[in-house]
């Protein structure tokens, strides 16, 4: 849409915007809290010492910085979901500024606590846990003493933690560069009409009809990276470069052992996600047929990735409409969940529509002792029906978590983060394709989920075997150059699509739009938890009752256990390679559907 017709903040129907009120009343008030916080952190370093010879100390302490943490992240998330409504108010860009420079000083005032609890003797550490005065903390502090052997003396530590904004360098250079000084150029769709080429227009000029345009603006995009590359590959180099130099400080074997280590994961759940798709490229070289078929192409290329196969429904959807499907689709989750649903449809945790200046995309977020919120600029396709979905489940997850468990035990790691969003969706696109007669919109909704395993079991994990290369030659001493990314590249964009796709030689440069690289080892969670969701909506619907029981123990698990096992009290181990083979087996079932219907 053209910026220039969209509405005002202003303008829009405040029923359809989200309460950032529940979380502070004023904008006064959150810069007292403010205030108050900042005055806090300052009695920090009176703990230094202390902690680990008082019992009644620690506690003192870990309450403390729980009153604190929770009142930094209450300030961040505020002043950023504030900033996001409109990215043009630069109060608020201020007021996220100050929020992110008080969460980075908090972190220096508590560096010293891990060394100095680490430097206690372990068997007096362990005879304090018994005491159930810390018993909301013997997670968190047993969690600790497991990363013992990668945590540094106090002082090494603080100026580790100094050091962590000067380590973003990289990351903050691509954002600036990939995010305001990048300048696509201008080009003629197929009726020699000109279209300037932006980050947001991109991927939806590439799902468009006009084949020429598609082609064009493929390559102009991919030229504008190409101009840049040298300089691109230096800034991705830079930032594996500072992930090693923590690995190595740390004294793990690598940057992924590191990065996996924070959530107790195994790297052979890396390793077998890799290796199992491997094995299973066959089917995605089948749906690579299937588009090329569909599309009726004598050469299928890159720029036909995203265009759809099937059409869709061409009718808008309103968001009541919206919300009645999605409630509809997760009726197997039970009254219990579908009320809480409501709770969120009908209190305002929802920012749904596009405005001047609002930030792109979607997301969940919150801080504890607030409900979670969602940020949507919905716009009434199918597709969005789904981001509701997906975005509620983020949202419900987290609600769970922060009811049933307390601050240090609510925040649930990373490698989950996908999962309850994901079986969202699962349940909702389930529901849809049983409940359709008409073999179009079968085949439409069928497409959607195959589209979702080759965006995400496939293409993240080709990314997570990018980066399990690109991370080991740094680590071996080599330097990444522009020409050894595009190579690796390259050849791993052929080893996923197989013959029926021209891997054109501008993909090359794919690795330089993605910004996730620039937080490593993150990406392959998406497919794992893309895995893990399909397990547990099978579950849920074959159980009924009792599977979301199981899935319940996780939802509202929180921290207080390792993901993968938070995963087996629901049903599904990750440690092994079950789970992706069975959500491999779905796609196959799929993909044999899709064939028999566009046969007919």
């Amino acid at each position: 849409m053209d910026d220039k017709k969209l509405i005002t903040r202003e303008e829009t129907d405040v029923k359809a915007t989200w309460c950032l009120e529940d979380m502070f009343a004023t904008d006064e008030v959150w810069e007292e809290e403010f205030s108050s916080t900042k005055e806090m952190i300052k009695t920090l370093p009176n703990y230094v010492g202390k902690v680990s010879k008082d019992k009644d100390e620690l506690l003192d302490y870990l309450m403390l910085t729980d009153k604190i943490g929770n009142s930094v992240e209450r300030l961040y998330v505020y002043s950023n979901q504030r900033y996001h409504q409109d990215m043009s108010v630069s109060k608020y860009q201020a007021f996220a500024g100050k929020a992110e420079t008080l969460y980075i000083e908090f972190g220096s005032h508590t560096a010293f606590f891990e060394p100095e609890i680490l430097g206690m003797e372990e068997a007096e550490l362990k005879l304090w846990l018994e005491d159930d005065k810390l018993n909301n903390y013997k997670r968190f502090l047993s969690e600790i003493l497991r990363k013992k052997e990668h945590t540094l003396d106090s002082k090494t530590e603080e100026i580790l933690a100094k050091s962590r904004r000067m380590a973003q360098a990289a990351d903050n250079i691509y954002t600036m560069f990939n995010g305001a000084d990048i300048d696509f150029p201008t080009v003629e769709n197929s009726k020699g009409e000109k279209v300037k080429i932006t980050h947001g227009n991109f991927v939806p000029i590439l799902t468009g009809t006009d084949r020429v345009l598609r082609k064009r603006v493929f390559k102009a995009y991919y030229e504008t990276y190409d101009a840049m590359k040298n300089t691109l590959a230096a800034t991705f180099n830079a930032n594996v470069v500072q992930a090693v130099f923590y690995a190595n400080v740390r004294k793990y074997d690598s940057t992924r052992a590191m990065y996996l280590n924070g959530s107790n994961i195994p790297e052979e759940v890396y390793d077998n996600l890799i290796d199992t798709v491997h094995q299973n490229l066959d089917l995605m070289y089948r749906y690579v047929a299937l588009r090329k078929k569909l599309l009726g192409v004598d050469e299928l290329h890159m720029y036909d990735v995203y265009v759809p196969i099937v059409e869709a429904p061409d009718k808008y959807i309103p968001f009541e409409e919206a919300k009645r499907i999605v409630k509809e689709g997760l009726a197997p989750m039970g009254e219990e969940y579908l009320k809480t649903l409501q709770e969120g449809f009908d209190n305002r945790w929802i920012d749904v529509y596009e405005n001047k200046g609002k930030k792109s995309g979607a997301y969940s977020w919150g801080a504890y002792g607030t409900h979670p919120y969602v940020l949507l600029n919905y716009q009434g396709t199918l597709d969005h029906v789904f981001t509701l979905a997906h975005e509620m489940g983020h949202a419900l997850h987290s609600y769970y978590s922060n009811k049933n468990q307390t601050y240090i035990n609510a925040e649930y790691r990373i490698f989950v983060a996908e999962v309850a969003s994901i079986c969202n969706e699962a349940l909702l696109i389930r529901h849809m394709i049983n409940k359709t007669q008409d073999n179009k919109e079968k085949a439409y909704l069928i497409n959607h989920f195959l589209e979702q395993f080759k965006g995400t079991l496939y293409r993240q994990t080709m990314f997570a075997e990018f980066e399990k290369i690109t991370h080991k030659m740094v680590e071996e001493g080599e330097t990444l150059t522009s020409e050894e990314l595009n190579r690796i590249y390259y050849d791993l964009n052929k080893l996923y699509f197989g013959e029926d796709m021209i891997s054109d030689e501008e993909i090359a440069l794919e690795w330089a739009r993605i910004p996730h690289f620039y937080t490593p080892f993150y990406v392959y969670q998406y497919a794992t938890g893309l895995a893990a969701a399909i397990a547990l909506s099978a579950k849920i619907i074959r159980e009924g009752e009792k599977g979301v029981e199981d899935y319940m123990k996780f939802l509202t698990g929180g921290c207080t256990k390792d993901p993968i096992d938070l995963l087996k009290m629901a049903g599904v181990d990750m440690g092994t390679r079950e789970p992706i083979e069975d959500a491999l087996q779905l796609f196959k079932e799929l993909l044999d559907e899709m064939e028999s219907i566009t046969e007919q």
